[in-house]
C-alpha cells in the first residue's frame, strides 16, 4: 500500500516533475494578481515583461547558474489561462549554446479552499538522463518550496 504524499513534500521519484501543493490564507483573486500581474512577479519571482494573453513571449531575469547550465535569462510563452484559476507558461533558457536543454512547462493551479486558496504548482520537463537539468531539478524543487513560495506569501501579506 502507497502512503498519500504530505503537502510540500518533495516527490524524488519523479525525476522529470516537481509538484507542489501548498495553501496560502489568501482568497484566489488576490493569489492571481500575484500570479499575474508584471509588478508583483518581479516581487516574489523574477522581473520580466509578463502579459496575460495566451501566444505572449516574455524574458525573464535571474542568477546565473554554471553548475545547472543556466544562463540566467529565461525566454518565457503564456500556454494557457483560466482567469483565477490556471496559469500555464512555457520556461527555456534563453541562451541555447551552453548546451542547456531546459524546456519546461510551469502550471499553476488555483483553487478555493476556505477563506484561501489551495495552490499547485507542476513544474514538468526535467530530463532525468542529463545530470544538469537533475541538478536544476534538485535546486529548483527546494527553491520553488522555501523561499519562492515564501517570498509569494509577503507579497501577499503586503497586498
Amino acid at each position: 500500500m502507497t502512503m498519500p504524499q504530505a503537502p510540500d513534500e518533495p516527490d524524488d521519484d519523479d525525476l522529470t516533475t516537481i509538484r507542489v501543493d501548498h495553501f496560502l490564507a489568501h482568497p484566489p483573486a488576490k493569489v492571481w494578481r500575484a500570479l499575474t500581474e508584471p509588478e508583483l512577479i518581479a516581487q516574489w519571482m523574477m522581473p520580466g515583461d509578463f502579459r496575460l494573453e495566451v501566444g505572449h513571449r516574455y524574458t525573464m531575469t535571474a542568477v546565473p547558474r554554471p553548475n545547472t547550465n543556466f544562463s540566467g535569462t529565461i525566454q518565457a510563452e503564456v500556454l494557457a489561462y483560466d482567469d483565477e484559476r490556471m496559469l500555464s507558461v512555457r520556461w527555456q533558457d534563453a541562451v541555447e549554446s551552453r548546451g542547456n536543454a531546459a524546456d519546461w512547462t510551469i502550471t499553476w493551479t488555483l483553487e478555493p479552499e476556505g477563506r484561501g486558496t489551495r495552490l499547485f504548482l507542476v513544474h514538468a520537463g526535467f530530463d532525468p538522463d542529463d545530470p544538469a537539468q537533475q541538478m536544476a531539478h534538485r535546486i529548483m524543487g527546494g527553491g520553488w518550496r522555501s523561499y519562492v513560495l515564501a517570498a509569494l506569501e509577503n507579497v501577499l501579506t503586503d497586498l
